[in-house]
């Protein structure tokens, strides 16, 4: 499998695609006003602690305070994994008002929520992930070999001992690292926790204590591998950048990272705006002629499965069964795409035989191995409908690109114009029996004048005469298609 990463930067926005095969899988985004705040470590003060929720508002200098649970308050634990599981735990024995604590950022504020904090905080280099407060050794389960985990195990156990300084976890790029890379990444952790350390002791409450590196270097760390063929950036500042920073944490992939300089964006070249701007549609054509409607609310997304065009050659079970199996693939793709994470329900279309019906589910599963994303994939409930979870940590690519619709306010449909025709003559009525006037002003949107004009205007003309007045049309283009005044001249 062919995979990429292509980096276009511009004076105030970075964007990095994840390309497999030609195909666009994943999008980053990182705007130099609304940075991502995720693995930011604050130094917070507890602005409210409520009992009833067993969580606390923590003050961190964001416009929103943000959201601590009692659960991701760290007790250290004494064994492998690092940090004992959630307890039940009064929070007013945990934290007090006005108190301050140190927190790091587990997701970003999301709409009108705040960020989601945690005291458990975790370090992240290119092979390690250190936590301060726990202890012993964890191992991706990415890496399967078990000869390998086998070595890093021994590896870290070499280093780490018996002691209680923190606890780590080796990350999936690790597989292959030596001995010294290792060590090195173990010694580059400690250094930057004391820096922590003496940075949050002496700056103010509600003051940022340690940023996470910026969305270049950070795909970098968190991607790039010896199975991605190439890293292409088209600017040569931060293309500078990046080779400083492989040169000093993977020296061995500074081949791997490229200057693009061509004529053409490079977004464009590999379509890479088309796909962002297919993204953000409703609606996602498969290529039998079937298509998928994904909605996206505050509570859940809604994923609903249809043939369209798709009619099969042999039966009816046929069609639907190979329409869910390009689905499934399709559905895997556009979550990591497009970040939709929560609960996520899948309505695909009903089959008769089980064999069909847990094909589909295994092939969703199988697509969705590949995401960096954890999940969740429930049984088919009652009515046939696949119950899932994706962790949710940023906005998702709708959130970061659009906004509310100003004519529908987000409610994704608007009034008829015939609607607001009729709306109008009971305006006209209501108005006609409160009020003198000598005649009437209809200000409203072309489309609904026009049909004011046409098929309605014998409704129009049998207001004329129910109110003994003359009415005038008035067409103002500022106007949304469901807005309309009548005036009383």
């Amino acid at each position: 499998m062919r995979e990429e990463i292509l980096i276009n930067v511009t004076p105030r926005e970075t964007r990095a695609a994840v390309v497999e095969n030609g195909v666009l899988q994943e999008v980053l985004i990182e705007r130099a006003n609304r940075r991502g705040l995720i693995s930011n470590i604050y130094k917070g003060r507890v602005s409210r602690v409520l009992p009833g929720m067993q969580a606390a508002f923590i003050d961190i200098g964001l416009e929103r305070t943000a959201f601590l649970h009692a659960s991701d308050i760290a007790r250290p634990r004494h064994n492998e994994n690092g940090f004992e599981p959630p307890r039940p735990a009064d929070i007013k024995t945990l934290v007090a008002e006005g108190g301050n604590i140190l927190v790091q950022v587990l997701k970003d504020p999301l709409g009108t929520k705040g960020a989601r904090l945690t005291t458990a905080i975790t370090i992240p280099s290119r092979f390690l992930v250190y936590m301060p407060q726990g202890r012993g050794l964890g191992l991706s389960a990415r890496i399967e070999d078990e000869s390998e985990r086998e070595r890093l195990r021994a590896i870290m156990q070499l280093f780490i001992g018996d002691s209680a300084d923190g606890g780590y976890i080796v990350r999936t790029a690790a597989e292959g690292a030596t001995l010294d890379a290792l060590r090195a990444d173990m010694l580059f952790l400690r250094k930057l926790w004391e820096a922590v350390r003496e940075t949050a002791a002496r700056v103010a409450p509600a003051s940022l204590v340690h940023e996470d590196l910026p969305l270049p270097l950070r795909v970098l760390r968190d991607l790039l591998n010896h199975d991605m063929e190439q890293v292409r950036v088209d600017a040569i500042d931060i293309f500078q950048r990046m080779q400083r920073f492989a040169q000093m944490f993977l020296p061995d992939l500074v081949p791997r990272i490229e200057y693009y300089e061509g004529p053409r964006p490079i977004f464009d070249i590999y379509g890479i705006e088309d796909e962002i701007h297919r993204a953000l549609d409703r609606t996602v054509q498969l290529k039998s002629g079937g298509y998928l409607i994904i909605d996206q609310t505050e509570a859940m997304t809604t994923i609903d499965v249809n043939t369209g065009a798709y009619v099969g050659r042999r039966n009816l079970e046929e069609t639907l069964f190979k329409t869910n199996l390009e689905a499934a693939v399709a559905i895997a793709r556009q979550l990591r795409l497009r970040n939709l994470g929560g609960i996520i329900i899948i309505d695909f279309i009903d089959m008769e035989e089980e064999a069909h019906r847990r094909q589909v589910l295994h092939s969703l599963e199988k697509s969705l191995s590949a995401d960096y994303a954890r999940n969740h994939i429930s049984e088919v409930s009652a009515l046939g409908l696949v119950e899932m979870t994706r962790k949710r940590v940023r906005e998702s690519l709708e959130h970061v690109l659009c906004g509310t619709c100003p004519t529908c306010s987000g409610r994704g449909s608007v009034r008829s114009p015939e609607t607001v025709c009729y709306d109008i003559f009971r305006d006209i009525l209501r108005q006609s029996r409160q009020f003198e006037f000598e005649e009437l002003l209809v200000i409203a949107h072309q489309q609904v004048i026009d049909l004011l004009l046409d098929e309605e205007s014998t409704g129009l003309a049998e207001l004329e005469e129910a109110t003994g007045k003359p009415i005038r049309l008035q067409t103002e283009a500022l106007y949304t298609p469901d807005q309309y005044d009548v005036v009383l001249m």
